[in-house]
C-alpha cells in the first residue's frame, strides 16, 4: 500500500504576543495595548498550515507539552484542525514551552523564551508512530536538548532518530533553529545529514553551517556562496533535495543535479504584517510538493506562495490559504518570476 501523510515532530510552544506603546528603559513600565496567543514551533506551524491548505493528507503531531493552560490550548488547536495528536505527550515535570513576544510601534519584536518541556523530548516518544505515513519532519535541531545530546554510534540522538525513521521507511526532513554564532552547527547538524532525504533551511542557518557569507556587500543574496553552501550540505549526506531560502528567493538542488535559484514574489515592507512562522509555512508548501512528487521548481513555487500568505498575517497560521487558492496565485503570477534561471552547480 502506498504510504501517505506527514508527521511533524519537535518544538511545540505558545507565543504570547503583546503590543507595547514603547520599549522602556530598564526598571520602568510600558503599557501593553493588545495581547494575543498563537501556536508556534516547527511541528505546529507546518501541520496547521498543511491542514488549512485542505490537502486531505493524514497529519500527525509528535511532541511534549506541559499539563497547563498552554498545553490545553495546543491540544485544542490540533483538534480544531483535525491533526492526529495521539503522540503528543504531556508531562508534569516541565511547563509547556512558551515565548513572551513584545512588539514596539516600529514592529521590532523582542522574544523572551522558556524552553520548558521541549528540553525533555527524547527517543521513546517516537516508538509508536504510524508507519503508513510517508514523511517525517523534525524541527528544530539545536533547540531540542535531549535529542542534541551525544550518541556513541550516530553522533547525536537526533541523528539516531532520523536513521531510525529512514529504516522504518519514512522520507526524512529536517529544519534548524537560527542562532547566530552558535558553535554547535557543525557537531550537531553534520551527523544528521546522511540520514536526511530533505533539508529545508534559511540563509542564516546555511551560513552558520558553512562559514560562508550568504549576502554580498550590497546586502543581496550571494548566489555563488549559497550554491557552495548547498554543495557542501549535499556532499555531507543529504540524499534527495536541499533548499536554502531567504526573503528574495530560494536555492533548490537535488542530489547529483545542478542547482536552481527561484526568486520569490516581492512584498513591500508596508504589506508585511508579521514574519513569525513564514519559514515554517515555506517548509509546509515544500513538503507537500515532495509528498506529491512535484518537480523541484514547482515545490519551491508552492513554498514561496505559502510563505507569502503567512507574511500577510500577524501570526504563523492565520494567513494560510487553501491549496486551490495557492495554486491560482502561482498560475496568475508565474510570469513575474521570469528571472528564475538554472545556475551551474558550484562545488
Amino acid at each position: 500500500m502506498e504510504r501517505k501523510g506527514i508527521i511533524a515532530a519537535g518544538n511545540m510552544l505558545v507565543d504570547h504576543v503583546h503590543q507595547v506603546v514603547d520599549w522602556p528603559e530598564r526598571g520602568w513600565l510600558a503599557e501593553i495595548t493588545h495581547s494575543e496567543r498563537a501556536t508556534g514551533g516547527a511541528p505546529l506551524n507546518v501541520l496547521l498550515t498543511l491542514a488549512k491548505m485542505h490537502t486531505g493528507l493524514p497529519l500527525q503531531a509528535v511532541g511534549l507539552i506541559g499539563e497547563d493552560n498552554d498545553g490545553d490550548y495546543i491540544m485544542a488547536m490540533l483538534d480544531q484542525y483535525h491533526v492526529n495528536r495521539q503522540r503528543v505527550e504531556r508531562t508534569s515535570f516541565a511547563p509547556t514551552s512558551m515565548s513572551q513576544v513584545m512588539t514596539d510601534p516600529s514592529g521590532q519584536r523582542t522574544f523572551f523564551h522558556s524552553p520548558g518541556a521541549n528540553r525533555l523530548l527524547d527517543l521513546p516518544a517516537f516508538e509508536r508512530l504510524d508507519d503508513s505515513l510517508k514523511i517525517f519532519h523534525l524541527g528544530y535541531l539545536l533547540l531540542l536538548d535531549s535529542l542534541d545530546m551525544p550518541d556513541a554510534s550516530f553522533g547525536t540522538r537526533g541523528a539516531r532518530l532520523l536513521a531510525q525513521m529512514r529504516d522504518r521507511g519514512f522520507k526524512t526532513s529536517l529544519d534548524l533553529v537560527s542562532r547566530k554564532g552558535d558553535p554547535r552547527y557543525q557537531p550537531l547538524v553534520r551527523p544528521a545529514l546522511c540520514h536526511l532525504d530533505y533539508l529545508v533551511i534559511n540563509e542564516l542557518e546555511a551560513g552558520e553551517f558553512s562559514g560562508l557569507e550568504m549576502r554580498d556587500s550590497q546586502d543581496t543574496p550571494d548566489l555563488a556562496n549559497i550554491a557552495q553552501a548547498a554543495a557542501r550540505l549535499l556532499a555531507a549526506g543529504v540524499n534527495e533535495r536541499l533548499v536554502i531560502h531567504c526573503p528574495e528567493g530560494a536555492w533548490g538542488q537535488e542530489s547529483g543535479q545542478e542547482g536552481r535559484w527561484i526568486p520569490s514574489w516581492r512584498l513591500s515592507q508596508s504589506e508585511i504584517i508579521g514574519s513569525v512562522g513564514a519559514g515554517d509555512a515555506f517548509c509546509a508548501g515544500f513538503l507537500y510538493g515532495c509528498h506529491e512528487s512535484r518537480p523541484l521548481e514547482e515545490s519551491i513555487l508552492l513554498a514561496h506562495a505559502c510563505a507569502r500568505a503567512s507574511l500577510l498575517a500577524a501570526n504563523a497560521i492565520d494567513g494560510a490559504k487553501t491549496l486551490p487558492e495557492l495554486q491560482q496565485f502561482i498560475d496568475e503570477h508565474r510570469q513575474g518570476l521570469s528571472g528564475a534561471v538554472a545556475v551551474q552547480h558550484i562545488g
